[in-house]
């Protein structure tokens, strides 16, 4: 491996933990007043586009980053959906 491969690697770790602490977040506090679900589905929409880009040229941090943060963004989706009564009743 070299050294841009673990560039590569080290920004896909870093890209796709980016998103663990919001999902916590949500998941703790059921609270979703603050997302905005339009942003979330267009980095949902984007990282399949990016999945098929990865896959494609066979680009393995692209396609570990955006599976994680897809699978992330499709949560926070799925949280903003199910909880968005929660915020009303506190």
């Amino acid at each position: 491996m070299n050294v841009t491969e673990v560039f590569g690697h080290v920004a896909s770790v870093l890209s796709s933990v980016a998103f663990v602490p919001q999902v916590y977040y949500t998941w703790k506090t059921k609270s979703v007043k603050d997302l905005n679900l339009s942003m979330i589905f267009i980095v949902f929409i984007s990282t399949i586009i990016w999945l098929i880009y990865g896959i494609s040229n066979s680009l393995l941090p692209v396609i570990i980053c955006n599976a994680v943060i897809c699978a992330l963004s499709f949560t926070l989706i799925v949280f903003k959906i199910k909880y968005k009564n929660m915020d009303s009743v506190k």
